[in-house]
């Protein structure tokens, strides 16, 4: 499996060739094992969905093997000790690759498997997570799905809701030297910007978040020095607390937006619902259960402050949950994983199937 992993580090699969490539990879792997899986395309993307196993339950596991950007000596698998170095390694390929031993243990034995088990590998979840996104579409979305994201064998039972939007503010433009006779679309900017972080969706919280988060993430404004700007967009990227709702966040800073600048515009990118899996969800017992069984510490339950593909099983109805190895600096230059927490991983895949 470790072999597997580095195989998987080795492939630049920071771009959309490279992603593909790495699927088909795993792919063959899968083929070699006398595992069938099916490869669908959307957008020139490939996923990968593979089964075993009959019964009434499907339990889902999805893992990406696209990674952030890397220079090329972060695609060479260096193992100091514990610790498997590399791009992805933590983030995620670790996930995927003991998802792919384990779903091939399982295969093993059909005759110990009383629920069916779905192995999804998905090619942009770092992007806009469109393979995931595809694939529940297409009725893949199950009873229960695992995420094999990093969390140190912690169980990200819930996640942050997401709302990204630019507030469009209209001024008008003068010439730089008379900025009296314009209204400078800049500075009214600055007020918004103060009045978004009074509003009220902001004080919400649960027992997993203390609040939501504000991420003013781009500014666009201005051309030439001598010119007053009357236009200044705001992006903002906002992560919201399961128990709200994206359609209520959107109208509080429309209607502040508006009842300070009528002129001014809220223009929606994306949005997605939080994932509010519970803690009482009899599958998240069962795994908390054998994890702490087999690692002998406690396991614990959080709620994530990103996203993942999560999202999309959440929102037909699965309980969907985040849970992989032990790592760190993801996205970082010196990204690592646990080679110990990552068999640790498989075990516990193995056992929550088979128990």
């Amino acid at each position: 499996m470790i072999e597997l992993l580095q195989d998987l580090i080795r492939m630049k699969s920071d771009d959309l060739e490279g992603a593909n490539k790495a699927l088909l990879f795993c792919k063959s792997w899968l083929e070699e094992r006398g595992i069938t899986p099916i490869v669908y395309e959307h957008d020139a993307k490939f996923m990968l969905v593979a089964e075993i196993g009959s019964g009434n339950d499907c339990i889902i596991w999805n893992g990406h093997v696209d990674v952030v950007p890397g220079h090329p000596g972060q695609f060479i698998p260096i193992i100091e000790g514990d610790k498997l170095f590399g791009r992805g390694s933590a983030d995620m390929k670790a996930g995927v690759a003991a998802m792919m031993q384990a779903f091939y243990e399982l295969s093993l034995v059909p005759q110990k498997l009383r629920q069916k088990v779905q192995l999804h590998i998905v090619t942009d979840e770092e992007t806009f997570g469109d393979t995931s996104k595809f694939l529940v579409d297409q009725g893949f979305h199950g009873d229960f799905v695992i995420c094999g994201e990093p969390t140190h064998l912690h169980i990200g039972l819930q996640a942050k809701g997401i709302v990204q939007l630019d507030v469009v503010l209209k001024g008008k433009s003068s010439h730089g030297s008379r900025p009296w006779e314009g209204i400078n679309a800049i500075e009214q900017a600055f007020l918004f910007d103060q009045e978004i972080h009074k509003l009220s969706f902001l004080t919400a919280s649960n027992a997993f978040y203390d609040y939501p988060s504000l991420n003013l993430a781009k500014i666009h404004a201005g051309e030439r020095f001598n010119v007053v700007p009357d236009e200044c967009i705001l992006s903002y990227d906002i992560r919201f607390v399961p128990g709200q709702h994206a359609i209520d966040i959107i109208k509080e800073i429309n209607d502040t937006a508006s009842s300070l600048f009528p002129t001014s515009e809220v223009i929606i990118h994306s949005t997605a619902p939080a994932v509010t899996t519970e803690e009482n969800n009899e599958y998240v017992k069962k795994l908390q259960q054998i994890t702490t069984s087999l690692t002998k510490q406690p396991t614990n339950l959080f709620g994530q402050h990103g996203s993942a593909d999560t999202r999309f099983y959440a929102e037909k109805g699965a309980g969907a949950i985040e849970f992989g190895p032990s790592g760190a600096d993801w996205h970082g230059e010196k990204e690592y994983v646990s080679i110990s927490s990552v068999e640790q991983f498989k075990q516990v895949l193995v056992s929550f199937i088979l128990e």
